[in-house]
């Protein structure tokens, strides 16, 4: 069964483009397109498409508010966002608000396809064409340890406290000591908002979460 994917862009090379790109995809399948948020809105509604890929910077509705009024009433529905930029902040946010998949625009094109891919198949966060960050460094600012990070980067890619314990080859008491540390560093409530952070700061490449579903299965 093919996904039903919805594309949405006020820039009409780029909405071209991005036609072209998903199209090529296998089990992709374009069902509607847009311009604005209130056309994309509208066609979640009436198209119900299973992914809706966004820019979050279309005019008349801000992209925040957009992801909120499609998930308000079509749950299911996974949102890919689209952005000039990186900031980690709006990464961690577009994340918080419920869209599973954040893409800077200046990806290559031969990425796009796949970032879009691998972000509505997985069941964590996915982050793509991000600009190359050093880890030690926003883990330093944060004032994580070595351990904690590495903490960090299990649960973002979905290890359990038992698992992570095991390889880490301490109790889990352990590493709910950990997490509690991380947390307040971090100023997160919990084991989600701690992996946007992780995502939204290019703590966790595909590779790592690749390595970790590895061990986990």
């Amino acid at each position: 069964m093919k996904v039903r994917v919805l594309i949405a862009d006020d820039h009409p090379a780029f909405l071209a483009g991005l036609r072209r790109t998903l199209s090529a995809v296998e089990g992709f399948e374009i069902v509607a397109e847009a311009t604005t948020c209130a056309e994309a809105l509208t066609a979640v509604d009436r198209i119900r498409p299973d992914v809706a890929v966004i820019d979050l910077g279309m005019p008349g509705m801000d992209g925040i508010t957009c992801i909120d009024r499609m998930l308000a009433t079509h749950r299911k529905l996974k949102i890919v966002t689209l952005s000039e930029s990186a900031e980690p902040e709006l990464v961690e946010q577009v994340f918080k608000h419920g869209a599973c998949t954040f893409v800077v625009k200046t990806i290559g094109t031969g990425d796009l396809g796949p970032a879009i891919r691998q972000g509505v198949e997985r069941t964590a966060f996915h982050a793509a064409g991000l600009p190359a960050l050093q880890s030690a460094t926003a883990a330093n600012r944060a004032g994580l340890s070595e351990r904690e990070l590495i903490v960090l980067r299990a649960i973002a890619g979905g290890l359990s406290n038992q698992l992570v314990a095991k390889q880490l080859w301490v109790t889990e008491q352990t590493v709910k000591f950990h997490l509690t540390n991380i947390f307040r560093k971090l100023g997160v409530g919990n084991r989600t908002e701690a992996a946007r952070w992780a995502f939204a700061h290019g703590l966790v490449s595909d590779g790592e979460l690749d390595a970790t579903a590895d061990r986990r299965s």
